[in-house]
């Protein structure tokens, strides 16, 4: 007797080899055989749909790693956020300074802010069209009144909605402010040494002024007073010195304080640092790409000048610090739930 053998999953067909009779079409359909080990439907299309499945999410990874995403706020007001490849500026003037400058001047305002130390001015980078504006902690610190003005010369009460000293973060909102124009927040991840940067603020209360240079180096550790030693700070350089002076905080790096004592109470964070120049009135400004992201907070700069000196004495020497904006991304939930840290 001669045995068959059959793989698995096969059948023995009982026509094999006979001739077969035409097909009536008025004869009933012969019966299905169907095979021992039919394999189950599922996995016949599981490769295909394995494939397309993994496509799909290879789709959204990339979608997602190119943007931060639209968090909502109160009313209708969004953060724009995206990847550094994003083009802000428009194609003409793409990767020039004058182009940064046209599409993101108008997110950028000065800031005004009265203590009983003194008064101060900063700069502020506005994130919602309601107002809703990033800028550093020392420059808000213990202010009674606030004062935005922005580059179309409107001004605007504002008030603190949250604070992280620890970061040198805060987070003001105009009082009736509507219609404004957000600046879009890019990936500071993606930075580079030697990329070309532009820095907008009010340095002096000149506000909307441009200045330009490269990333000169990254993670920079910065050391900087605390609220309570901001106070210290405000009242040695605010007091008395002329508008804007309130700006030049004392910060430590590579183990040197420059503009004073940071004192006790101190934080240190990563920073980017950069050869832009930046002068008293630009802490809270943006740090901008060549396509217009705002990647950093501009938030400590070095000026070669001490008490004894005059406000003319001050002046950039190419040595300044911001904070990354992943930091500010990752801080903006902590700081709209009205955080005092």
């Amino acid at each position: 007797m001669t045995e068959s053998f059959h793989r698995s999953g096969e059948y023995e067909n009982p026509y094999e080899g006979q001739q077969q009779a035409p097909v009536n079409p008025e004869w009933p359909p012969p019966p299905a055989y169907a095979p021992a080990h039919a394999p189950h439907p599922k996995k016949r299309g599981r490769g295909p749909l394995a494939l397309i499945a993994a496509v799909a999410i290879v789709a959204a990874a990339i979608g997602g790693g190119t943007a931060y995403g639209i968090q909502e706020l109160t009313g209708n007001d969004t953060v724009a956020s995206s990847s550094t490849s994003t083009n802000v500026v428009p194609s003409s003037q793409k990767g020039t300074v004058a182009g940064v400058a046209k599409a993101v001047s108008p997110s950028i305002v000065e800031i005004s802010a009265a203590s009983n130390a003194g008064s101060s001015t900063g700069s502020g980078v506005i994130i919602t069209s309601g107002g809703e504006i990033v800028t550093n902690n020392h420059v808000v610190a213990g202010a009674s009144q606030i004062k935005a003005t922005t580059s179309d010369g409107k001004s605007y009460t504002a008030k603190v909605v949250g604070t992280d000293s620890k970061k040198d973060l805060a987070l003001i909102k105009l009082e009736n402010a509507s219609g404004l124009k957000a600046a879009t927040l890019g990936d500071s991840a993606g930075i580079q040494v030697g990329d070309q940067v532009v820095a907008i603020g009010a340095p002096e209360g000149l506000s909307g002024t441009v200045t330009s240079g490269i990333i000169s180096a990254l993670d920079r550790d910065v050391t900087v007073p605390t609220e309570e030693g901001q106070d210290q700070g405000q009242q040695q350089w605010g007091q008395g010195q002329g508008q804007g002076q309130g700006d030049q905080w004392p910060f430590e790096f590579g183990g040197r304080q420059f503009n004073g004592d940071t004192g006790s109470d101190t934080t240190t964070y990563k920073a980017l640092q950069t050869d832009a120049s930046l002068n008293p009135g630009n802490s809270g400004g943006a740090l901008i790409d060549m396509n217009g992201n705002i990647i950093g907070i501009n938030s400590a700069m070095y000026s070669p000048t001490s008490q004894a000196s005059s406000s003319s004495d001050a002046g950039s020497i190419g040595l300044g610090f911001a904070i990354p904006v992943n930091t500010v991304k990752a801080d903006l939930a902590k700081l709209r739930a009205g955080s005092t840290d």
